[in-house]
């Protein structure tokens, strides 16, 4: 999932393709893609990885794709026919992608391989070079762009982890919130979402707290006090 803090557009990426989910209904962006792997960076590129769907003139898999115009148009970037990034985060040195390992890239081409042994499930990335990989063994963190990793201990079990700024938020399977103020290093229990998560994003608000958006089987849902509570997104 891709906010943009400047509109409160939400952009969602399914295995049925991209999708604004500001509105309601929810409207499909672009070719059907199934977009196993979705990132942006902070000057509104998106990055996705996965497989082609019916029309969709691109090799199964897709590899690593590019759009910078909101998802309506897709170009490939490196791996096509090769590479289903299952995970994708992005700061400000490259991208960062999980393939069955973490491999990176300085600029979407050329890949190293940094970490056989971190089974990512979600990753994220904050523009200062911190990224977080949630994991059944538990949260991993890196502090140079995928480079080297370490486990954190304490932490709890996440599935999904965001950046706004340097402030990390996460969400358990069961759907609680934990925020880090220390990108990531230690989490303070927040609130509850009754459904299960599928997705999140986060932005600054004016007021200094972060609006937390989480995507669920049952729609989006989002918090304006720093994930203490949350309500159903309302279509404008």
């Amino acid at each position: 999932m891709s906010v943009d803090p400047a509109t409160n557009r939400i952009l969602l990426a399914t295995h049925d393709g991209l999708f604004d989910v500001t509105r309601s209904p929810a409207q499909q962006i672009g070719p059907t893609i199934d977009l196993m792997g979705f990132t942006s960076t902070s000057d509104g590129t998106l990055y996705a990885s996965g497989h082609p769907g019916p029309g969709t003139d691109l090799p199964d898999p897709v590899g690593l794709i590019t759009s910078t115009d909101d998802g309506r148009t897709w170009e490939p970037v490196s791996r096509q026919g090769e590479t289903d990034f299952h995970a994708l985060a992005a700061t400000s040195t490259g991208l960062i992608g999980h393939e069955g390992r973490i491999v990176t890239s300085t600029d979407g081409h050329h890949w190293t391989v940094t970490a056989d042994d971190v089974p990512a499930y979600n990753l994220a990335g904050a523009t200062g070079g911190t990224v977080l990989a949630t994991t059944e063994e538990g949260l991993y963190r890196s502090e140079d762009s995928g480079t080297a990793w370490e486990a954190v201990p304490g932490a709890p079990l996440l599935v999904f982890t965001t950046f706004a700024g340097e402030t990390a938020i996460g969400v358990t399977p069961e759907g609680v919130i934990h925020v880090s103020g220390d990108a990531g290093v230690t989490w303070e229990q927040r609130g509850t979402i009754d459904a299960e998560p599928a997705a999140m994003a986060a932005a600054h608000t004016n007021d200094g707290t972060h609006r937390i958006w989480v995507a669920t089987t049952t729609g989006i849902h989002v918090s304006s006090d720093d994930g203490a509570t949350f309500q159903p997104l309302a279509a404008p």
